[in-house]
């Protein structure tokens, strides 16, 4: 790498930007796979719910098993790009989350959208927050210390 290539910022790097582009050819293929495997019960939207939660788990997960290995470069920055913000950016899909609502509150289900939104963001914090406790699990496991 050139002292240019250096300095420049991760997003203006042409290797960086294909890393995530590839992940996000993946997260989206297995973010479509899903929501044609998982059912819809009534038009409520299941499959976004899953997706989203099981994505917002995943990230914790990978985030804080990422940092507690040490600084962001090297491999760590390359899984962080592929996996975090390719894969399981295309993965998850809020903008979908906020079009199911619109539709639920548009065909007269308000409460069924303000239920939708609540667990979708409550639970996708509930969900990052056990991810980070399993990636920290996982690090304090795998290298036989207690933090």
């Amino acid at each position: 790498m050139t002292t240019t290539e250096a300095t420049k910022a991760l997003h203006r790097q042409w290797g960086f930007i294909g890393i995530v582009a590839a992940g996000g050819v993946f997260g989206a293929l297995a973010r479509y796979g899903l929501g044609l495997v998982i059912p819809a019960p009534n038009a409520w939207p299941l499959p976004t719910l899953v997706i989203n939660l099981s994505g917002a788990l995943a990230l914790g997960a990978l985030l804080e098993g990422l940092s507690r290995r040490g600084s962001d470069v090297g491999n760590r920055r390359v899984l962080r790009l592929a996996l975090g913000t390719g894969f399981l950016g295309a993965y998850t899909t809020y903008s979908t989350l906020a079009l199911d609502a619109v539709h639920l509150f548009t065909v007269g289900e308000a409460p069924g959208a303000v239920g939708y939104l609540a667990v979708s963001l409550l639970g996708g914090a509930a969900a990052t927050t056990v991810g980070i406790w399993l990636g920290a699990w996982h690090h304090r496991r795998a290298t036989g210390r207690q933090q």
